[in-house]
């Protein structure tokens, strides 16, 4: 099954959390602290592959979360880091962030790679806050706790030649002519409803061939799934553009229409596409006599100034002069760039923001800025308990308290830190 967009859950390891130790041993039963540090938490690294072709590996898992860090213990022994959490995406894959709906990454190369999340820091031991001052600190730090983030990975095939043109003009077929691949054909519309592709080989030298679905009138509206459609063409460096010549699909159907129609689409949907050079293409000409090709061929030169090349894909006639001119036509265009990527760190910590609640009597504060700043509180420590509450005057956190009605005797809760308010 080809699946080309889905959105997945992923959130790197938290960081271990330092030890509080101190040095015992049967010569010195008062040695000073020795509380390692935690191990960093394991990064969400995004890797493109050409071994894959489409996105099913996700259909069914969408979680993905990084080892954690393990916590410090003691002599000195910092936490082992979390693994690495490696996930392999097709070559074509654009990263979005499911929120803003920004690009964050286009992984169009194989092996090309994304850390899309990074690792907790771990929390410092105890033996870390030593120092002429505080001889033997008794409170250690926990480490960094991450957040679950949403991505949605899109799928944007990577090919030089797209195959485009109205449901059952002959994609398929050519393509299965023309390259490896081996595309159902049938002679029904929307026989093909994703992407194939097709390496081609031509004197010495090979190519990827696309046959992107068939489009219809309003595809660049969604119409007939065309956004998913076309978005598969929007990397390609050169189209062919295939017209059925024996115009058998009805009356309502002809060679001048159709390709006006398909280029009409093409631009409404990307500038970007209406100026990706085109071969254009007729097909199916072994259904005509050769006065009528050739009426057909001389009409369309005169209403569009190009002479359009006749094949016949079942007959391989005129087969091979298109796979040189493609290749002729390729060796002059370069790669398309990646697509733009938005400035802005998807990754950005949260070391700012208050939230202040209140459930009956009890005050709850929560945000960034506090998550930051309780790690290396321990209730038990009276220094560590009175430097909390020095921070909480500093920080103005009291002040929102009582603007947002915060009296004497009420509680407040700072995650499992729960106290009663005295003026």
């Amino acid at each position: 099954m080809f699946l080309d967009r889905v959105k997945i859950n992923i959130k790197a390891g938290n960081g271990g959390n330092g030890s509080l130790s101190f040095l015992r041993t049967k010569l010195n039963m008062n040695g000073g602290p020795d509380g390692g540090d935690g191990g960093k938490g394991g990064d969400i690294v995004f890797k493109a592959t050409q071994n894959m072709n489409t996105l099913y590996t996700f259909r069914f898992k969408k979680k993905f979360f990084a080892e954690d860090g393990l916590n410090g213990s003691q002599k000195l022994k910092t936490g082992a880091s979390g693994k690495d959490l490696i996930i392999e995406v097709p070559c074509g894959t654009v990263i979005l962030d499911a929120e803003s709906q920004k690009v964050i990454a286009d992984l169009d190369e194989d092996g090309a790679t994304f850390i899309a999340l990074k690792g907790g820091a771990g929390g410092h031991g105890n033996a870390y806050f030593k120092s002429s001052i505080k001889q033997a600190p008794a409170f250690s730090q926990t480490g960094v706790i991450t957040k679950e983030r949403q991505v949605i990975l899109e799928l944007k095939t990577i090919a030089d030649v797209g195959l485009v043109g109205y449901p059952n003009v002959g994609k398929s077929t050519l393509l299965s002519v023309i390259s490896n691949a081996n595309p159902k054909i049938a002679n029904y519309p929307f026989t093909t409803i994703y992407p194939n592709l097709g390496v081609v080989e031509s004197h010495g030298q090979t190519f990827v061939v696309a046959d992107i679905p068939g489009l219809i009138e309003g595809a660049s509206e969604g119409l007939g799934l065309g956004h998913y459609f076309l978005k598969h063409v929007e990397r390609v460096r050169l189209i062919i553009h295939l017209i059925d010549a024996s115009e058998s699909e009805g009356e309502e159907r002809n060679i001048i229409d159709d390709y006006k129609k398909i280029n009409d689409e093409l631009a409404k949907y990307s500038t970007s596409l209406a100026q990706t050079p085109q071969i254009v293409v007729f097909s199916k000409i072994d259904e005509l006599s050769e006065q009528q090709l050739k009426e057909k061929v001389d009409l369309f030169e005169k209403t569009y100034g190009i002479r359009p090349l006749a094949i016949s894909a079942i007959l391989q006639e005129g087969v091979e002069e298109l796979k040189n001119i493609t290749l002729e036509k390729l060796s002059k265009i370069p790669k398309k760039p990646p697509v733009k990527v938005e400035k802005f760190d998807f990754d950005m910590p949260d070391i700012s923001s208050i939230e202040i609640t209140r459930e009956n009597d009890t005050f709850i504060v929560a945000g960034g800025k506090i998550d930051n700043f309780i790690r290396g509180i321990v209730l038990d420590d009276p220094r560590s308990f009175a430097y909390f509450q020095t921070r909480l005057q500093e920080m103005g956190i009291i002040d929102l308290l009582k603007q947002k009605g915060l009296k004497n005797g009420q509680f407040v809760r700072i995650k499992d830190i729960e106290f009663e308010y005295v003026e």
